[in-house]
């Protein structure tokens, strides 16, 4: 019997939460995953007969979904992924997005505290400092959030929610961690993620499109999320309660134009088309010193790492189709 804290992850059949439950049962966690199953719970299966793993199908909009497994699992932490997650799948389903990234959220954080939950993980953006004002410089925790999405609206309004929480019961330690855009290879695999999708094309010989090659973005490997969620998750309260960490490295902000150079060091003969669109306007280089110094978080893995493993995926065969439509999250 593990005498490890009991985490409940919502959305862990997802594209992180899948890595996620592997990384936490290695390291000896009991693990319940909480998710609707939107994208299906094939991720799962590998560990459905490790004894630290259960699941429950439930949706963090139904409060009776809520209240059934945390009295059941009793949770000592919760990792909270569970969202309609990046800016096209927002855009597409408006309501379902505010009502999940919002109400869902603010919901499964006031019966967490009521439960008496430890630790509060939620999964917030890099997205949400939008556009940078000044162009040659970085942003960090103490920017100010500009954000151009409604994705990114809807993690600003829960970041809020939390910060300003008056309601701080003792014992009680939310942690914020606005993630970098994530890349690698996972058991619930995407493919409309910029390094994904870009290294799937090339090494399947296709000429891409690209627009706003001048925009800047920090990377960051999936497996490295997870190590950064079990940092917070082992860290002592006073370190990280209400506090806010990017997570990333400074030194992995990239330029879309930046992305290409890298897979063509790996692809030589790549084809590519740039093309001027105005929809995206996003454009943020991000500072990690915090989460470096405050946890002792260091990345693993680096952009060159993640095209190598996903270009290899591809050649060998292990997709049956990449193009299919489980790959995306819309």
């Amino acid at each position: 019997m593990s005498n490890k804290k009991s985490i409940l992850v919502t959305g862990g059949a997802g594209y992180i939460g899948s890595v996620l439950v592997g990384a936490l049962l290695k390291a000896g966690y009991r693990v319940r995953v909480f998710d609707n199953l939107s994208f299906g719970g094939e991720s799962l299966l590998a560990h459905w007969h490790d004894s630290l793993f259960s699941f429950t199908k439930g949706d963090v909009t139904v409060a009776g979904d809520i209240d059934r497994v945390l009295a059941d699992f009793k949770p000592e932490a919760i990792v909270h992924l569970a969202a309609i997650v990046g800016d096209p799948a927002c855009a597409k389903q408006p309501d379902l997005a505010r009502k999940v990234n919002g109400e869902g959220a603010r919901d499964l954080y006031a019966r967490a505290k009521k439960a008496g939950c430890k630790k509060f993980i939620f999964s917030s953006t890099c997205s949400n400092y939008g556009k940078m004002e000044d162009g040659a410089g970085y942003v960090d925790e103490n920017s100010a959030l500009s954000p151009v999405s409604l994705y990114a609206e809807t993690k600003v309004a829960f970041e809020q929610h939390i910060l300003n929480d008056k309601d701080r019961p003792a014992g009680f330690s939310p942690v914020i961690l606005r993630f970098s855009t994530v890349y690698g290879i996972s058991p619930r695999m995407r493919f409309d993620l910029t390094v994904n999708e870009f290294t799937r094309e090339f090494t399947l010989g296709r000429e891409l499109e690209v627009f706003g090659e001048q925009f800047w973005r920090p990377y960051c490997h999936v497996y490295d999320f997870a190590q950064a969620i079990i940092l917070s998750i082992e860290a002592d309260a006073a370190k990280v309660a209400y506090n806010v960490f990017n997570v990333g490295d400074t030194d992995e902000n990239y330029q879309k134009q930046m992305l290409v150079d890298e897979i063509r060091k790996f692809i030589p003969a790549l084809k590519v088309k740039y093309v001027q669109r105005s929809q995206d306007p996003r454009d943020y280089r991000v500072a990690f010193k915090k989460i470096r110094e405050v946890l002792g978080f260091r990345i693993s893995k680096r952009v060159p790492d993640g095209i190598r493993e996903v270009k290899a995926s591809i050649e060998e065969g292990v997709f049956a189709d990449a193009d299919a439509r489980q790959y995306k999250n819309i």
